[in-house]
């Protein structure tokens, strides 16, 4: 149930969706339009783009121009610097409670804002809370119906406890589009976005879990789109390895954080994606060695014992 845009604005939290974009001239009055089209009163748009070399700027700049009075937007164009600096330039610039990042090629669902800020003032134990997608093409045609089930393969019941989240987070990556409102207090606490990561979504969603900090909704906030740009870099194999090498990094990393047994679970990972790493360079030894140690982890993991000491801070 969407809120009744007649409710006094001052009385709801405000809610920053931030849109980092870059050479998305095709799909970001699409983007920007759906911001203003969900019901929810309490909002404010902030916009970077990052550089881009097509007329995304220019689209940006004419919607803007368009829709200024209709509620509050920044709009800031600047050199690339690329997304985790970017998503954090857009957070040290919004005034919202509740933090949307979006994407420049994908686009919100009427009612998504609404849904999960009810979900974030009924938990207030919660930093953030992750929504589903559904699965778009470049004309808007639906793909699937939820993108965590239909494109990533993920069992959804798993989101329904911290442990099921942790365990999700850490052996299934299963997080399409952007589907997360956050407490800016939440990220003050894990530092934001790493810049320099090209998968920063995971490292912070693994710094989210490992304080108990993530909540789930089973509904649908956003379109996430699939289209030729993106598509290509996931099927270019140096790319993969290269985005493969970071996620196993981003793993080591971040076990530190974590109890028994997701610390064994994380280290598991990192095998598991070792072995994806060795298949791709088509290297039998490795390949073996990091399956086996895999394995070896993942029944390792059933036997420890959940720790009692309080968690380390993540950092």
């Amino acid at each position: 149930m969407a809120f009744d845009v007649s409710n006094n604005t001052e009385t709801l939290p405000l809610v920053s969706v931030l849109i980092p974009a870059f050479n998305h001239e095709r799909f970001v009055q699409r983007c920007l339009d759906s911001v203003l089209e969900d019901p929810y009163p309490a909002k404010e748009l902030i916009i970077i783009d990052d550089g881009s070399t097509d007329k995304t700027a220019d689209r940006i700049a004419d919607w803007v121009a368009t829709h200024c009075m209709d509620l509050p937007i920044e709009y800031v164009r600047r050199e690339n610097r690329g997304i985790a600096a970017t998503l954090n330039e857009l957070v040290a610039r919004a005034s919202g409670e509740f933090l949307r990042p979006g994407a420049s090629d994908d686009y919100l669902l009427p009612g998504g804002l609404d849904a999960q800020v009810r979900y974030l003032l009924t938990h207030p134990g919660k930093g953030a809370v992750i929504g589903d997608s559904v699965v778009v093409d470049q004309d808007d045609k639906k793909i699937h119906e939820s993108g965590m089930r239909d494109l990533h393969r993920a069992n959804k019941h798993l989101y329904r406890s911290d442990d099921g989240i942790r365990r999700a987070i850490i052996s299934q990556w299963a997080i399409g589009g952007p589907v997360a409102l956050m407490r800016r207090s939440a990220l003050d606490t894990v530092d934001r976005w790493s810049e320099g990561l090209r998968i920063e979504d995971w490292d912070l969603f693994l710094r989210l879990a490992a304080r108990d900090a993530l909540g789930f909704i089973d509904v649908s906030v956003c379109a996430y789109r699939i289209h030729g740009a993106n598509l290509s870099k996931t099927r270019h194999t140096p790319t993969r390895v290269i985005n493969l090498a970071e996620s196993r990094q981003v793993a080591l990393r971040r076990a530190c954080l974590f109890d028994e047994p997701y610390r064994t679970l994380l280290r598991a990972q990192s095998h598991y994606i070792g072995a994806k790493i060795a298949f791709l360079q088509r290297q039998p030894s490795p390949l073996v060695f990091h399956l086996l140690a895999y394995l070896s982890l993942v029944v390792l993991s059933k036997l420890r014992v959940p720790s009692t000491n309080p968690r380390a801070e993540a950092t």
